[in-house]
């Protein structure tokens, strides 16, 4: 975070009504850091900015930047300024990188690889799992899984990266101060305690329609590629693939029934040429092919293994797993998957499993 003083100098820019990221970013690149926008006078600042540059002049925040001020000295609360060193370099590469974040949990986290899960809040039961196993193996190779926290598959996505013991970000639409959906307080204290929850928005915005566009930038921007898990044709998760793809991220779609209205959004995206997967070792060929090595199993510990055990050295159908290891089809579609990154088990059509070897 900026040093007291500077960091009053930026939220009076951001929370000058009126002056928009557009104008705050010709703003900073005419004269540099925010006090001496405000040194250069009004007829300097509106030659850049037009009459709208009056604003900065005629309108003082004052209690709106003491109260941000006070919100950021608090434990694991932050107000991160694109002149920051912390700031994520990820997002410096979008055409319209916000000046402004505010931080809930770890600032470093969105620094780190990370891949966006987003897809419809009316999610399906196997959606939501889909989506959970997915960003479980992912997280678990050591991306940051980022997303909404909406309902459906984006809070199935953040559960999946925390049960991995992995990190997991979210851009929210609203201030950092407040959340929204409120049926999700409890996954975003989560998310905050071991994560990191992101706005550009002021203290006390609350839910407005317009805003979650804007998230979603934040959030394909913090992210080398957007995966898509289920959408409906006009999906908010639609947007952003869009932007991904406009930001040079990659785009995956998981394809679904065609009778499935939450699967019309992802067999739109790959016939505008995004990814299909089937996988989330198809996710990591692309984003980490190289990177790792695959996990060699030691000699003779398959057997040890209870899915494995379990298995046997047949295709196996996963109603039949569950029947035999007693774990839920959940659990078990996450540790397959991990098994399958690991080239221990193949996935087969028909959601059935062979072990390798």
């Amino acid at each position: 975070m900026s040093d007291c003083a500077g960091l009053a100098a930026w939220l009076r820019l951001t929370l000058t009504p009126g002056i928009g990221g557009e104008t705050q970013r010709k703003l900073l690149a005419a004269f540099g850091l925010p006090e001496a926008i405000f040194a250069a006078g009004r007829l300097a600042v509106r030659a850049v900015a037009g009459e709208r540059g009056d604003a900065i002049f005629d309108f003082d925040p004052a209690e709106a930047v003491d109260r941000s001020i006070a919100w950021a000295e608090r434990p694991d609360q932050h107000i991160i300024t694109l002149g920051d060193p912390d700031y994520p370099a990820s997002l410096l590469e979008i055409p319209d990188p916000p000046t402004l974040l505010y931080v809930r949990g770890d600032p470093a986290l969105l620094a780190r690889p990370g891949l966006a899960v987003v897809g419809s809040r009316n999610a399906t039961p196997q959606g939501a799992q889909t989506a959970e196993a997915f960003a479980r193996a992912i997280a678990g190779r050591g991306l940051t899984i980022i997303s909404g926290p909406a309902l459906g598959i984006d809070a199935a996505a953040h559960r999946g990266a925390r049960a991995a013991g992995g990190a997991t970000g979210a851009g929210i639409g609203t201030g950092a101060d407040r959340v929204y959906p409120a049926r999700n307080r409890e996954l975003a204290l989560a998310i905050a305690g071991h994560g990191a929850i992101v706005s550009e928005f002021p203290l006390g915005t609350p839910a407005v329609a317009a805003n979650f566009p804007r998230r979603n930038r934040i959030i394909s921007g913090l992210s080398c590629g957007v995966l898509v898990v289920e959408a409906a044709p006009e999906s908010g998760s639609l947007i952003t693939a869009r932007l991904a793809a406009e930001q040079g991220r990659e785009v995956f779609a998981i394809p679904g029934s065609i009778h499935s209205p939450v699967a019309r959004g992802c067999h739109k995206l790959i016939k505008q040429g995004a990814k299909l997967v089937e996988t989330a070792a198809d996710v990591l060929e692309e984003l980490v092919a190289g990177s790792e090595p695959s996990p060699t199993p030691a000699a003779g510990d398959d057997d040890a293994h209870p899915v494995l055990a379990a298995l046997g050295h047949d295709p196996c159908a996963l109603d039949d797993l569950v029947e035999r290891t007693g774990q839920t089809a959940e659990t078990l579609l996450g540790e397959l998957l991990a098994l399958e990154l690991g080239g221990r088990v193949a996935a087969l059509p028909g959601n059935r499993y062979q072990r390798l070897g």
